[in-house]
C-alpha cells in the first residue's frame, strides 16, 4: 500500500524529467554566453543585513580572476566616482581644500600637488613673494579658531589640510627641497646622500668647510656664505634648464652639487 503512494505516476515522472533537462540546456547555455562576453556588465553588493532575491530567471554573471588583478577602485560605480568630485557636505563640484560654495573643508586630496595648492604652474622657476601671499591667505581660512565649532570630522581635515599647505610652502620656497619634489614629481627619485666621484669638487667641499671652522668673525663667515649662495644659483639655474628639457641625469647631477652647497650653508648659519 505504502508503495502505491510514494511511486510517482508514470506521466508526472517524464514530465519532471524533461522539464529538468530542459533546465539544464538553458542553464548551459547561459554559462556560455556569459563566458563568452568580454566584460560583465553589472555588480551587485549586499550589506551583511540584505539577503538577495533569487527571481524565477536569474541572470548569471561570471567574473574572470583576471578581472581583479587591478586597482580595486576601478571597480567604483560612476554615483562613487562622481561622489568623490563633490564637496562631502553641500555635493556641490568639490574644490581641492574648501568647498566655496558652503565653506566646508574637503579631506586631502594627494592627486592634487604642491604647485596646484599655490596656484603655480609645475615648473622649476618660481616668482619671489609668490608663496608668502598664498600661504597666509591659506592659513587663515584653515585656522582651527573658524572650525572649532564643526564636526570632529571636519576638524580633522582642516587640521590635515592646514598641515599639508604648511609642508608644500615649505617645500617650495626651498630651491633644493623644489627641485627634488619635481624629480619625484616626474617619478625620478633623488638620493641625496649619494656621493659624488669627483676628486675636484670633493676637494673644493673639503676646503669651503675648513674655511667656515677657521672663520674670524662674522664677517669672514658672511663671506663664504655669499659665495655659497651664488654657488647655489649657478646650480640652480643649471637644474632649471635641465629639468626643462627632461635631461634628468643633469638634473640629478645639479641636486647633487645644490645639495654640498646647502649643507655648507646650513654650516655657516649655525655659527652666526
Amino acid at each position: 500500500m505504502w508503495k502505491t503512494l510514494v511511486k510517482p505516476h508514470i506521466s508526472t515522472l517524464t514530465r519532471r524529467t524533461l522539464t529538468h533537462s530542459i533546465s539544464l540546456q538553458l542553464l548551459e547555455q547561459n554559462i556560455i554566453q556569459s563566458q563568452n562576453q568580454p566584460h560583465f556588465s553589472t555588480l551587485c553588493t549586499f550589506t551583511t543585513t540584505e539577503r538577495p532575491t533569487i527571481s524565477k530567471t536569474p541572470k548569471i554573471h561570471f567574473i574572470r580572476s583576471s578581472e581583479f588583478l587591478g586597482n580595486s577602485s576601478s571597480f567604483c560605480s560612476a554615483a562613487s566616482v562622481e561622489e568623490t568630485s563633490c564637496c562631502w557636505n553641500c555635493k556641490t563640484q568639490k574644490p581641492f581644500l574648501i568647498c566655496e560654495s558652503c565653506g566646508c573643508v574637503q579631506p586631502v586630496d594627494h592627486s592634487v600637488d604642491y604647485f596646484r595648492i599655490f596656484g603655480l604652474e609645475r615648473k622649476f622657476d618660481i616668482e619671489d613673494g609668490s608663496l608668502e601671499g598664498i600661504y597666509k591667505n591659506w592659513q587663515k581660512k584653515l585656522h582651527p579658531d573658524l572650525v572649532h565649532t564643526r564636526s570632529k570630522e571636519e576638524r580633522e581635515y582642516a587640521a590635515e589640510q592646514s598641515a599639508r599647505v604648511i609642508d608644500a610652502y615649505t617645500t617650495l620656497r626651498k630651491p633644493l627641497l623644489r627641485a627634488i619634489y619635481l624629480m619625484r614629481l616626474e617619478g625620478v627619485e633623488v638620493d641625496e646622500e649619494q656621493t659624488v666621484s669627483e676628486p675636484e669638487l670633493l676637494g673644493e667641499i673639503m676646503e669651503i668647510r675648513e674655511a667656515v671652522e677657521e672663520a674670524a668673525d662674522s664677517q669672514a663667515l658672511k663671506n663664504i656664505q655669499s659665495q655659497m649662495e651664488e654657488k647655489l644659483r649657478h646650480w640652480s639655474n643649471s637644474f632649471a634648464n635641465a629639468f626643462g628639457s627632461k635631461s634628468y641625469d643633469e638634473a640629478i647631477k645639479s641636486i647633487q652639487r645644490m645639495t654640498y652647497y646647502h649643507r655648507v650653508n646650513e654650516e655657516i648659519v649655525k655659527k652666526l
